[in-house]
């Protein structure tokens, strides 16, 4: 395998590690590195989005007691089985919209142009979510969840499938709209990653399958490690920044970037590949 391509696998692995759980658009972030590596061929698109894998085994392992004790409980406690039931019923809208719209996103909206000014307009809503007051808040637990509020967080994660507006933007900065705490929102927008994520990446892994071969699976296992490794480290830090922190320094970097984007374009100064 070329070492230089393992090397762009190991820079890719880092961006989705470090952005995944962030409001800030993985996506976004691995459009715009492809295409400053020169990592923008279809093998490279199904690379993306396997090594969001790696990202969810950070959570898995990082909630792993909770996860097991959950499913230990699953047949007699009814606060396991709602959990569980609020987790997939959040999930299925971006199942059905991603089946039904998936392929046509990925057509026409995966370009540099399109995740710079999901950027921008993602930002100032987090800026206008977060100049509500934190008293709005009426759920301080995923375990208080309605079936209702995680299918409104379902709704909202659909967004997600425009890139740059974030996937964990979105379903954080939805459920605090619709009553949740930030750190509920937060911890929430963790659990929908696992069948979300892991559901994309089989889906996709699968349907190009043909594109794959035996040769291709170290590029994928850097890919995975150095996402897994990056994701567990910014999971941990994460989850101490929205205990004292609000998220308005991320809407101020996604404006940044994306207006970065924006004038590097349109001068020149840089080839963003769409």
């Amino acid at each position: 395998m070329d070492l230089v391509l393992l090397t762009k696998a190991a820079i890719m692995g880092i961006v989705e590690g470090l952005t995944e759980f962030l409001p800030i658009s993985s996506t976004g972030h691995l459009i715009l590195a492809g295409s400053l590596l020169g990592f923008t061929s279809e093998k490279a698109k199904v690379f993306d989005i396997a090594i969001q894998t790696g990202a969810i085994f950070a959570i898995i392992l990082f909630y792993w007691r909770r996860l097991v004790d959950t499913a230990a409980r699953l047949a007699g406690d009814g606060q396991s089985r709602r959990f569980v039931a609020n987790v997939l019923i959040a999930f299925i809208p971006a199942v059905i919209l991603g089946l039904l719209f998936g392929k046509a996103v990925k057509a026409h909206l995966f370009t540099p142009t399109v995740v710079a000014t999901s950027f921008i307009l993602g930002a100032f809503v987090i800026l206008w979510a977060e100049r509500r007051p934190a008293s709005t808040a009426r759920i301080h637990s995923v375990d208080d969840m309605s079936p209702v509020d995680a299918f409104k967080v379902g709704l909202i994660q659909c967004l997600a499938l425009i890139p740059g507006v974030s996937r964990s933007g979105s379903t954080i900065i939805g459920g605090m709209l619709i009553g949740l705490s930030r750190s509920t929102a937060t911890e929430f927008s963790f659990f929908l990653a696992i069948p979300t994520l892991i559901g994309a990446g089989a889906y996709s892994l699968y349907k190009e399958r043909a594109l794959l071969s035996v040769s291709d699976a170290p590029l994928f296992a850097v890919g995975l490690i150095f996402s897994f490794i990056f994701a567990w480290l910014c999971v941990r830090w994460l989850l101490r920044y929205v205990a004292t922190h609000n998220f308005v320094p991320f809407a101020w970097y996604r404006i940044a970037f994306g207006i970065a984007v924006l004038i590097t374009a349109h001068l020149g100064l840089v080839n963003w590949a769409d």
